[in-house]
């Protein structure tokens, strides 16, 4: 069995695999609005992002047979908090899935013969691509898996020719024009973009929920969560550098594809169409995977009796397919509901919502450690890094506007109150 598990390389890479995703594509073009200044904000992201990794890295330690929230939390702070953490994950994954689909349905909609400027057209095409990746994912867990690994190995490779190659159209003036655009201050600018570039390391936690996969998790795993968050962060800060300074800041914010603008500025109109199909097809593989683990957690968290019964059923495939169709179905609704003149607005609010909600379940983890059980009593080392987990989750929440912390806030009651209600006497 142990010739069967994965070593630090390429656990690194599957780490850093689930973060580069639709952020990659599309954030560029939400955080134009703000301006080239919130490269600072990534860098502060990638800190937050090793500080929390951190956390997680020691909690598989403790839990080598690690899945879900329930694993860690509930042994440390109970059943409440732990019903709070899971559906709170369960609920921000397939919200975001949504902000996935907004990236993925922006670069397809260059490629074909459609008003990619209505964003009803942008609208009506999310909604077809949720319930495609949702017919894939009937299919069960291994098909899905093998769409997935297609859309990386051909989605990725032209944009990293965009990346190496595009430096040579790097423009200095072009940059500092776009410096600040946002008329507040810088510091506003960088600390108020800490949660939205923050999306874009959403998956952080995937080191430590692969560790029963790695075949020395105590080392390997810390390495890989680690190495995972430093790879995507630094191509988060080359990319968003890169594009500033190569296609203007209103610009950027108008498109539905930015990487494709940048593709055409350094190779021609050719470059463009390349992009763009690279990027649509790594961000529907993204989609589709995330609804396989949307289904997956929301099966085990119906397991736990958080959920119910029926988002535990799971088809003749293994695909847990009436908890898809109802989440299937509220991802439509919300698809519609965030319907904004602009890609990257829409974009902007969906990921808002999840990042508040994730960083809240996040919070639980740090937490976890600062708390113990009778049985595993936190050390000094625990402590601390539950505590630095905490002033990250703190910063990365009151980085969010306050209509969006409240309605937070809201969620997260309503759901403890319900569960209250109807959820199991044990």
């Amino acid at each position: 069995m142990g010739t069967r598990k994965i070593g630090p390389v390429l656990a690194t890479f599957v780490v850093a695999n689930n973060m580069i995703g639709s952020g990659f594509f599309l954030l560029p073009a939400s955080l134009a609005a703000s301006g080239a200044i919130t490269v600072f904000s990534w860098i502060g992201g990638t800190l937050l992002a090793l500080v929390l990794g951190g956390a997680f890295a020691r909690l598989a330690r403790d839990y080598p047979d690690l899945s879900s929230a329930d694993d860690y939390v509930r042994p440390s702070l109970g059943r409440d908090a732990s019903f709070l953490a899971s559906t709170l994950y369960w609920v921000s994954s397939w919200i975001g899935n949504n902000a996935i689909a907004v990236a993925a349905f922006g670069y397809l909609v260059t490629l074909l013969p459609l008003d990619g400027g209505d964003p009803h057209v942008q609208v009506a095409g999310q909604v077809v691509l949720i319930w495609l990746m949702f017919a894939i994912n009937l299919l069960g867990p291994r098909p899905v898996a093998r769409f997935q690994s297609l859309c990386v190995v051909f989605g990725l490779a032209p944009v990293a020719l965009v990346l190496l190659f595009g430096w040579g159209s790097f423009d200095r003036g072009v940059y500092d024009a776009a410096w600040n655009v946002s008329g507040q201050s810088d510091a506003a600018v960088v600390f108020g973009s800490l949660a939205p570039v923050f999306w874009a390391f959403v998956g952080l936690e995937t080191g430590a929920m692969i560790a029963g996969l790695v075949r020395d998790p105590d080392r390997d795993i810390p390495r890989a969560t680690f190495g995972g968050v430093l790879i995507a962060g630094i191509v988060y800060i080359v990319s968003s550098v890169l594009v500033m300074g190569i296609v203007p800041a209103a610009e950027l914010e108008a498109s539905s594809a930015p990487f494709a603008l940048v593709a055409a500025e350094i190779f021609g109109p050719w470059a463009a169409i390349a992009i763009a199909a690279a990027a649509a097809l790594k961000a529907t593989g993204t989609l589709g995977g995330w609804m396989l683990v949307t289904g997956e957690t929301g099966a085990r968290a119906a397991q736990h009796g958080y959920l119910p019964a029926i988002f535990g059923r799971l088809n003749s495939r293994g695909a847990a397919a009436w908890g898809l169709l109802i989440v299937a179905s509220a991802m439509s609704l919300i698809a519609v509901f965030t319907l904004a003149p602009q890609v990257s607005e829409q974009f902007g609010v969906i990921i808002s919502i999840v990042v508040n909600l994730v960083v809240l379940a996040y919070a639980a983890a740090g937490l976890s450690l600062v708390v113990g059980t009778p049985e595993r009593r936190p050390t000094t080392r625990d402590r601390l890094l539950g505590i630095g987990a905490l002033v990250a989750c703190t910063l990365l929440f009151a980085s969010s506007s306050a209509q969006m912390m409240l309605g937070a806030a809201g969620m997260v009651l309503l759901a403890w109150i319900l569960y209250r209600i109807f959820g199991p006497r044990r």
